[in-house]
């Protein structure tokens, strides 16, 4: 039996290693890339008041995102996310690079941001109620019941 003790103490102690291990590494930070952002050399081929979407397009590529309301600029825009264990993803950095142009559609300015030098916007999430949701299946079926008409049923 010592012996049997022995192996199962081992084993108890390896285990007790290995989820130790596996619960350090789960903490670990991830990070994840997303989007696109050129670069300052690829940034020095875009030759403001000459330039136009075409040609931006062309040299930098489809952007990511682009003017809302009047197609005004080009936005590209990448962000590094971390997030480590059971905690909430958290953006760790942000770049945003935005092409505007003018009436023309020539390049007016090119501007670079980063997270610093953003502004944080909280979302406001409004969500219709519908009467559905406040009413149980047997109150929908029963109150159904008025608006039947048997004589729709029967064709004329």
């Amino acid at each position: 039996m010592g012996a049997e003790t022995g192996q199962f103490k081992s084993a108890a102690k390896l285990a007790i290693w290995v989820v130790t291990a596996a619960a350090l590494a789960s903490c670990s930070a991830r990070y994840q890339r997303h989007g696109y952002v050129p670069t300052e050399e690829e940034l020095a081929e875009v030759v403001v008041g000459i330039d136009t979407k075409d040609s931006v397009a062309e040299t930098l590529g489809v952007p990511s995102a682009s003017g809302v309301l009047s197609e005004s600029g080009y936005y590209y825009v990448a962000t590094t996310m971390r997030h480590r264990g059971v905690s909430a993803i958290k953006p760790v950095s942000r770049e945003l690079v935005a092409i505007n142009f003018d009436a023309r559609d020539v390049v007016s300015g090119v501007e670079r941001y980063s997270l610093e030098d953003g502004k944080v916007i909280p979302l406001e999430r409004r969500v219709t109620s519908s009467s559905v949701q406040d009413k149980t299946f047997l109150r929908q079926l029963l109150g159904s019941l008025g608006n039947f008409n048997p004589g729709n049923l029967i064709s004329e």
